[in-house]
């Protein structure tokens, strides 16, 4: 993790030849919220601006995802205090922004650096500004987001996808998981296989807002073999009822619903 140290001037070494070192990406992160974040590498104004770029951010429950596709916006180079506050409103739980005093000397001295082509904890000079949760998604890559569906919350774009919708997490595991999912009693026959559902990982805080239990997980193992494990639980257990799921590249989780709790008179 870069730390401010960094900004430090370096003792003078004599160039290898005479071409001038190329500035390498750093990016100064401005600030944040539920949606995006703001960075910029270059507080020398053109034109009166300061140029920023702003990073999609998705919040799913296997942590925070940075999105694939920047959008670069021009902001007045002597407002740029203003414009961090106004577009990171505190009123927002998930906003922070960057140390104003920080800010105003890298503009004083004319910091500058070439724009990376991703973030991570190496370009980043300003992590200890950023909360953590963020922090841990520099360490991942990029991906390309789009708006769930059903309640337009920013999600990863084919981790979640249900008669050819796009869902985020929370409204696929309701949707599949819940009540109206494809549950069955019986054991699967071959060509049911082919059409499971298809999740890029089932959450287990969410299935406890479905009333469901994950009974049986597998992965790396011959496709046959994973399927004979599931329909043995399923005949062996004689559950309420059971949902097999595709979770990842070559796994499976095997899911069952929870008996109604007893009614108060019984």
């Amino acid at each position: 993790m870069i730390q401010r140290e960094r900004l430090r001037r370096t003792p003078y070494a004599p160039p290898m030849n005479d071409r001038p070192d190329e500035p390498q990406p750093r990016a100064y992160v401005l600030g944040g919220n539920a949606s995006t974040l703001a960075f910029t590498s270059s507080l020398v104004p053109e034109n009166r601006q300061v140029t920023a770029w702003l990073v999609p951010l998705a919040w799913t429950p296997v942590g925070v995802v940075l999105g694939e596709t920047w959008q670069r916006v021009g902001i007045a180079a002597d407002n740029l205090a203003g414009w961090t506050d106004q577009t990171f409103d505190a009123a927002d739980e998930r906003s922070f922004v960057s140390s104003l005093r920080e800010l105003e000397l890298l503009a004083r001295i004319g910091w500058s650096a070439a724009v990376p082509e991703a973030l991570t904890d190496e370009v980043v000079v300003n992590a200890e500004d950023v909360p953590e949760d963020i922090l841990d998604a520099f360490g991942r890559a990029a991906v390309p987001l789009t708006q769930c569906a059903i309640c337009r919350r920013t999600c990863v774009r084919d981790d979640f996808v249900w008669n050819e919708r796009r869902l985020c997490a929370w409204d696929y595991h309701a949707s599949v998981f819940g009540k109206r999912g494809p549950w069955r009693a019986e054991p699967y026959e071959d060509r049911l296989f082919e059409t499971l559902p298809h999740a890029a990982y089932v959450a287990g805080p969410l299935l406890e807002d479905v009333g469901v239990d994950a009974v049986l997980a597998v992965d790396g193992l011959p496709d046959d073999l994973s399927r004979r494990l599931i329909n043995e639980a399923i005949a062996a257990d004689g559950g309420p009822a059971y949902l097999a799921v595709r979770a990842g590249n070559s796994g499976y989780t095997l899911l069952r619903e929870r008996p109604a709790p007893p009614s108060e008179g019984a």
